[in-house]
């Protein structure tokens, strides 16, 4: 028997390894297009909420990639999906520098870059992970997945800020896109649905088309309050890794500290990622959730009454990263609760694509608050208001697995 353990921990963290580098990659790069932000502007001329637009339709279309990505993943595996996602990433974020309309840098960033980042986003990344791992071991190893795609924003955003004092921003934000590419190899470790080897090969089998799934997921209410809740943290991550650098400059503060305070982002979601990923397996996911969702109400409402000085930034920003991207690994885990594996690429797809109608309205909405306004509060009032709702919308969700989809009738 230790014979065998010892081969399974390797494959284990040799999948960990492939699933959470090119979350790192994708997110590093991704994550760090709001420094370009105001650079956009300076060169187009084209207004700060029309660039906001085209990075908010990204938040929107990679979103829309997730169910597609996922499906196709679940069907033919994740390994073709991976390396068109990683070229198409790479090739936005190159050309986007050229743009100089709103429909051109929606064309770069938002359906390109954006596009490319969801096929090889966490739609397919978790569940190929989860598809390998043993259930007792899904909660920690989605959340180690999860902390990698902070660590790639807490490497990659200081580095842009570095590259575009050294090199220019329009170089900066080419060498940033082109650094996916790095994730090519793990397509291949990545590249099967499934491991035959694997102890949860065998709860992977698909009795269910996937229209059939989908629909039955749609009749299921916690996976509807789920979904909703998952809305909520979609405006609020993308209000903060948009807007977040733009907020730091208003406050007069010089540009680094935008730059710091996404890294900070990155860095201590690393330990709320990690920290979320081992209490799955021992508190009920969605008290979990609830206690996230009014965390960070808490969190932007004690912001709003401090001083704006650069510490207290770069605070606001590590206490926020606790929460940032910690919502993901309950929420995978229980979309994989209620209906396992077979469709798990699809349906947390799903719950992704609303994460991003979220991320959608908060940077559009951020944009056009800022537009009207000259600042910033307006918009964090609102998000403290849905972050409270997201928090009381968690509290009905029944934590059972409903009966397997699809089941045969014979059977």
């Amino acid at each position: 028997m230790t014979d065998l353990a010892a081969p399974r921990r390797q494959a284990m963290w040799l999948v960990l390894l492939a699933a959470g580098g090119t979350f790192a990659l994708s997110m590093g790069s991704r994550q760090s297009m709001g420094l370009f932000l105001s650079y956009l502007n300076t060169s187009t001329h084209l207004g700060v909420a029309a660039i906001s637009l085209a990075f908010a339709f990204g938040q929107l279309w990679w979103g829309l990639t997730q169910p597609i990505a996922g499906a196709i993943a679940d069907r033919w595996g994740p390994g073709r999906v991976l390396v068109a996602g990683t070229l198409l990433a790479a090739l936005g974020s190159f050309i986007a520098p050229y743009m100089t309309t709103t429909l051109g840098l929606i064309f770069a960033i938002g359906v390109l870059a954006a596009g490319g980042s969801g096929l090889a986003g966490p739609a397919v990344l978790v569940a190929a992970t989860m598809r390998r791992i043993d259930d007792n071991q899904r909660g920690m190893a989605t959340g180690v997945v999860n902390a990698c795609g902070s660590l790639g924003q807490f490497a990659v955003a200081p580095l842009a800020g570095f590259w575009i004092a050294s090199l220019g921003w329009v170089t900066a934000m080419q060498a940033v896109g082109l650094i996916v590419l790095l994730a090519l190899p793990a397509a291949w470790v990545l590249r099967r649905t499934g491991d035959a080897s694997a102890p949860a090969a065998a709860s992977a089998a698909k009795p269910q088309g996937t229209k059939a799934a989908v629909a039955a997921a749609c009749r299921h209410p916690g996976y509807l309050l789920l979904t909703a809740g998952f809305f909520v943290c979609g405006f609020h991550v993308a209000l903060l890794v948009i807007h977040l650098p733009g907020m730091v400059a208003a406050c007069g503060l010089p540009p680094q500290w935008g730059g710091w305070a996404l890294a900070m982002l990155g860095l201590f979601n690393i330990v709320g990622s990690l920290a979320i990923g081992w209490a799955t397996q021992r508190w009920r996911m969605k008290s979990l959730l609830a206690l996230l969702y009014a965390a960070r109400a808490v969190f932007v409402l004690a912001f709003l009454f401090a001083p704006k000085t650069g510490p207290v930034v770069l605070l606001f920003a590590a206490v926020m990263g606790l929460t940032y991207l910690a919502t993901v690994p309950p929420t995978a885990g229980l979309v994989a609760k209620f209906f396992g594996s077979a469709h798990m690429a699809t349906l947390f797809g799903l719950v992704m694509l609303v994460h991003q109608v979220g991320a959608f309205a908060g940077t559009w909405l951020g944009g056009k608050v800022f537009e009207w306004t000259g600042g910033y509060d307006w918009v964090w009032y609102i998000d403290i208001v849905l972050a409270v709702g997201a928090a009381l919308v968690h509290l009905p969700i029944r934590e059972a697995p409903v009966a397997p989809l699809g089941r045969p009738a014979a059977a």
